[in-house]
């Protein structure tokens, strides 16, 4: 991709170029070119859309109109395309030439949330990007190993109570809801030093004031009027409260791993990233705060709490319907993990022998990405394949399209784990390479800002899922009406309804 100078967008529009020949001119396009739906008057193609299911009505537009088509929401001119490898190329060109959407910022920023890692930019984005990435690094995770079984086993304790209670007629478990507060405490413990142990209470825990942030973010970033800044609406300020806990939590979470650096060989060597963020704005001329760390703590709590949780409810319920896969999956967690007693000796080099497992977690991720498209903004006037666009114009960025096509993932709506083993199988032999197929299929994103806490996110979800298969029957994962869990948008695509029904395992 080229940026172009203002001149290009004075030019007269022209058809899409066929195949490029050597030496040929190329001919430019420019949104008011591309096809799309039709907008209706005044509001575009607003109400053409569901908020939550409108994955769904994009992914029916790219069938429709192709890899480039333009669309109206909210007042915005967007650039839409589903390319994959034109993705790939485009993410890596931030924070370069594209951000995050600034309305999104502007809405976290106007709610109480400081700029984290996911949404500050420029030198400040690759400051705190440095200190970030340094702390998620592989070996610092497996570092964190025996903090995220703990976690584990009190995901387990909570589960065995729910068994013997649905023995007794008890309702089954709100297995997103449960796999949330494991992964609240995960990132808790692991991130910032601190016990916040939601998973034995039901009490006004944190995490039910993180579970109204991410959809009431979702919301305001596509209402049409932000009505809010002038009336509150109950659950605006049941929102402006739920805010306040947790930026009194994060508060509070400074204030003790302040008093923990009091030790100097603590200080000389910070043994989790909230401890390692404050050390680093304490240098001279760091040009961190600690509205900075905050914005970071809050940042990875909402992002680990909801697309850590929400990817392994996904992945549960496509093994529940696919038989044969969790067969396997479990005779893989008995063979690599011992007996029922050895869970306390679990290493992440034992999960590290669970292939199976992983490649299940790739597949499920291909097909319920928690992010099915992803936006970003234009920082100045440049090109996207062959179209022109603007400073500040918004692309949108279909991440699952070609990862469900059978063009390029043979049989695409079937769970098929094996496409990710290197001794993979399909029908007639034809599939892609591992390693191209996680170029297709970008669930943590691609490029400099591909998500830094992708590796603790795929160790909690290999945990969590080997502690359930080796400890328990699934006795059912459930919906109210039988059929698959519809896909419900709110930042995240969200599973909707199930309802886990087990029983404990008794040693062989």
């Amino acid at each position: 991709m080229a940026h172009m100078k203002n001149a290009v967008f004075d030019a007269p529009a022209s058809a899409p170029p066929a195949a490029a020949q050597p030496g040929a001119v190329r001919h430019l396009r420019h949104l008011r070119d591309l096809p799309g739906p039709r907008p209706w008057p005044l509001v575009g193609n607003t109400l053409q859309v569901s908020l939550h299911s409108v994955h769904q009505n994009l992914a029916e537009w790219a069938h429709a109109h192709g890899p480039f088509f333009r669309v109206r929401l909210g007042g915005s001119k967007l650039l839409v395309i589903s390319d994959a490898e034109l993705i790939g190329q485009l993410l890596k060109e931030r924070p370069e030439t594209f951000r995050r959407p600034s309305r999104m910022q502007a809405i976290m920023r106007e709610m109480g949330i400081h700029d984290g890692v996911f949404m500050a930019e420029g030198e400040t984005w690759a400051r705190q990007r440095r200190m970030v990435m340094a702390s998620f690094a592989p070996q610092q995770v497996r570092g964190y190993f025996p903090s995220l079984l703990k976690v584990a086993h009190r995901l387990r304790e909570r589960w065995q109570g729910a068994a013997e209670r649905q023995a007794q007629g008890e309702a089954g478990i709100d297995l997103q809801a449960d796999l949330m507060r494991f992964t609240v405490d995960a990132v808790a413990g692991l991130a910032f030093g601190t016990e916040v142990d939601t998973l034995s209470s039901d009490g006004d825990v944190i995490q039910r004031h993180l579970d109204k942030i991410f959809p009431a973010i979702w919301r305001r970033a596509h209402a049409i009027f932000p009505y809010w800044q002038f009336v509150k609406l109950p659950p605006d300020r049941a929102l402006d409260d739920s805010v306040k806990v947790v930026n009194a939590a994060i508060r509070r979470f400074i204030d003790e791993a302040r008093e923990r650096l009091q030790a100097p060989e603590r200080r000389a060597a910070p043994p989790n990233l909230l401890e390692a963020m404050l050390v680093a704005a304490d240098e001279p001329g760091s040009g961190m705060t600690d509205d900075d760390v905050a914005g970071n703590v809050f940042t990875m709590l909402l992002a680990g709490e909801d697309t850590t949780a929400t990817s392994l409810s996904w992945m549960l319920d496509l093994l529940w319907r696919n038989p044969s896969a969790l067969l396997r999956a479990r005779q893989e967690v008995d063979r690599e993990l011992g007996p029922l007693g050895a869970m306390a000796n679990w290493t992440a080099e034992d999960l590290g022998r669970l292939d199976w497992l992983e490649a299940c977690i790739h597949e499920s991720m291909r097909l319920k990405p928690v992010g099915p498209f992803n936006v970003v903004e234009a920082l100045k006037d440049t090109v996207v394949g062959d179209v022109a666009i603007r400073k500040g114009t918004p692309v949108l960025l279909l991440m699952r399209h070609d990862t469900v096509s059978d063009a390029v993932f043979p049989q695409a709506d079937a769970f098929l784990p094996e496409r990710w083993l290197p001794e993979r199988w399909l029908p007639e032999g034809a599939a892609l390479a591992p390693a191209h197929a996680k170029r297709v299929s970008m669930p943590f994103g691609g490029g400099p800002r591909i998500c830094p806490g992708r590796f603790l996110a795929l160790l909690e979800i290999k945990l969590a899922a080997a502690m359930l298969l080796r400890h328990f029957d699934i006795l059912g994962i459930d919906t109210p009406d039988g059929l698959p869990p519809p896909e419900h948008m709110a930042l995240t695509m969200v599973p909707l309804g199930l309802s886990l029904r087990l029983r404990e395992r008794a040693p062989a």
